[in-house]
């Protein structure tokens, strides 16, 4: 099993960092390695909304759709996708630390199967390095134009 988490502190009320972090069609913005996101479903977020993602990690190009399977805007969201070798489910949580600082959780965890188990210890090392940048990436994004 890979389980990741990482978190940060983003100078901006929660309302805004969850409404841009939950949306996918932001996701190529502050994730480095994703390339795009196509909704599979109709617009906006909810419960069982599907985004088919492009990206890159290790070297490799992937393609996996992820649902949506839990939802409470401005708090938490869960995605999912059991396609591929290694189903991951992604999870990000926002809590105000006061009106004007989010802390941003993101998570990622997954169970590689076959050839893919070999590499777990190393992806969970890239994984974290990788959501880290992510992380300062999206922090940066939005104190960007702060007043």
């Amino acid at each position: 099993m890979v389980d990741v988490q990482t978190d940060i502190v983003i100078n901006r009320p929660l309302a805004e960092v969850a409404a841009y972090a939950a949306n996918p069609d932001n996701a190529p913005e502050w994730y480095e390695n994703i390339k795009s996101a196509v909704w599979q479903t109709p617009k906006p977020v909810a419960l069982g909304s599907q985004v088919a993602f492009k990206a890159a990690f290790l070297g490799r190009e992937l393609a996996y759709t992820y649902e949506i399977i839990e939802y409470i805007a401005g708090q938490k969201l869960v995605m999912r996708t059991a396609e591929g070798p290694f189903p991951m489910e992604t999870t990000y949580e926002w809590e105000a630390i006061d009106s004007s600082h989010t802390r941003m959780i993101l998570r990622n965890a997954g169970k590689p199967s076959g050839f893919s188990k070999i590499f777990a210890p190393l992806m969970a090392t890239m994984m974290r390095k990788a959501n880290t940048k992510d992380l300062k990436r999206i922090k940066m994004i939005l104190e960007k134009d702060k007043p």
